[in-house]
């Protein structure tokens, strides 16, 4: 075989292992739906497990807001995980009586749901440390809106679960907050614009909203940030993405907590109920917070 024809076979053979490769790669980091039967219900969730994710590696829940669905695609965590090798868990949550998806955190309208949500997505926890070698200790739960909601109420109620939770234009029901005291503070990162007009950012004990009574952005943290028993707040601002509408981003951070634990809040001003990925890249600042409290 002439040098001409080595090389090109060469080529071909490296451009074939390239597709290959890249296909194996694809494969490997395709997010799969699974299912799974909690309190006799079959429950759906999607996973995304990056190529050569170790054993014990992290997991992290991503709860989605009412009326969503476990879509990856509506968030900027796959390409965080596949750089940091911690793998997603998408759960999907029930309809309710307004035929509507969601997570029963006691809404007035939720008040007929029989749907357990925090012991489904503890077993469900527990179910994917086993099944993909996941980590028990390093277990993390973030969630937009009403998944935000549900974060706050699993740490109040599950600690021993979920290391940290990061709920994002997430709430703390009056109720809880009433009904609960947790024994184990975990740490805390919330995401809030100050013009969510969903998720009013001074609260709304009144129910003017219909969501039920819930407290104001900076009474919830301040439970967190007194239950950690932090010392010390740093404030800074975060430079944003996007310099044109008007957002700018305040971090306070609370810290030397018991156990190092912290609590984070960024305060997204003239921000409205979203993910606020437009101003700041949302997935890589939780996870900056859940990877500190690796254990």
């Amino acid at each position: 075989m002439n040098s001409l024809c080595k090389t090109v076979c060469f080529g071909l053979l490296m451009q074939i292992g390239f597709i290959f490769c890249s296909q194996s790669m694809s494969a490997a980091t395709e997010n799969k739906t699974y299912h799974y039967k909690v309190d006799g219900i079959d429950r759906s969730f999607v996973m995304h497990l990056p190529l050569g994710l170790p054993n014990n590696a992290p997991l992290v829940f991503v709860l989605h807001g009412y009326t969503g669905t476990a879509n990856p695609n509506d968030y900027d965590l796959d390409d965080v995980a596949d750089k940091n090798k911690f793998a997603i868990c998408y759960p999907q949550g029930v309809k309710d009586g307004q035929g509507k998806t969601c997570w029963n955190v006691g809404y007035p309208f939720q008040q007929d749901m029989k749907i357990d949500d925090v012991n489904f997505l503890c077993e469900l926890a527990k179910h994917l440390q086993k099944t993909f070698h996941l980590s028990s200790k390093n277990t993390f739960c973030t969630g937009m809106s009403n998944g935000g909601e549900m974060c706050y109420l699993l740490a109040y109620t599950r600690p021993d679960v979920f290391a940290a939770v990061a709920p994002i234009s997430g709430l703390t029901m009056e109720w809880v907050y009433r009904k609960y005291d947790c024994p184990n503070p975990i740490p805390l990162f919330e995401v809030h614009g100050t013009e969510d007009r969903v998720s009013e950012w001074m609260g709304d004990l009144d129910n003017k909203g219909g969501w039920g009574a819930y407290l104001p952005i900076p009474v919830a943290i301040g439970y967190w940030v007194a239950k950690n028993r932090c010392t010390q707040e740093v404030i800074d601002t975060l430079p944003v993405k996007n310099t044109q509408n008007g957002h700018y981003v305040i971090t306070h951070k609370y810290i030397n907590g018991i156990d190092g634990h912290e609590v984070w809040l960024y305060q997204v001003v003239n921000g409205t109920h979203c993910w606020s990925n437009v101003d700041l890249n949302t997935g890589e600042e939780i996870w900056k917070f859940f990877r500190k409290f690796i254990k």
